[in-house]
């Protein structure tokens, strides 16, 4: 089965930082330490793929280029939804992609990178389950 993001989910996640609902992003160094950190720039890119822009190239940053395994947590009190996207990230430092999510990102976020010196995170989805764990869509 392909992943395939619901009009629901893009819509959500999509809006989740004007709802007051940003995203969480779960990322792990090599050995294991955790980290979490609200992603309010988090969007659906195509049909299978989270972006986000990454401003603050801090402590989960590092995590990512060492073990791109990420998680996703998406959660929306109003609308009673609730998701965990599961996936690998790459980091693209200059280019399309970049361009392309930098163009995506909401304001609040650039406005908090005036010299634009953020990176665009391609996350491409391999799982997505509900809260309780059950997976709702996995790759093959």
């Amino acid at each position: 089965m392909a992943i395939e993001i619901t009009n629901e989910m893009e819509e959500l996640v999509n809006g989740a930082l004007s709802d007051g609902f940003p995203c969480v992003l779960g990322t792990a160094s090599l050995n294991g330490d955790p980290n979490l950190s609200f992603k309010g720039s988090m969007m659906v890119i195509s049909s299978n793929e989270l972006a986000f822009w990454e401003r603050a190239r801090k402590g989960g940053f590092a995590q990512l280029i060492s073990n791109p395994k990420v998680a996703v947590l998406f959660r929306n009190s109003i609308h009673r939804k609730a998701w965990r996207f599961y996936g690998d990230a790459v980091v693209h430092e200059s280019g399309e992609i970049r361009e392309k999510v930098m163009s995506r990102t909401v304001q609040a976020e650039l406005d908090r990178d005036p010299e634009r010196l953020g990176a665009a995170v391609i996350i491409k989805i391999n799982r997505i389950t509900t809260l309780g764990g059950e997976t709702i869509q996995e790759a093959e």
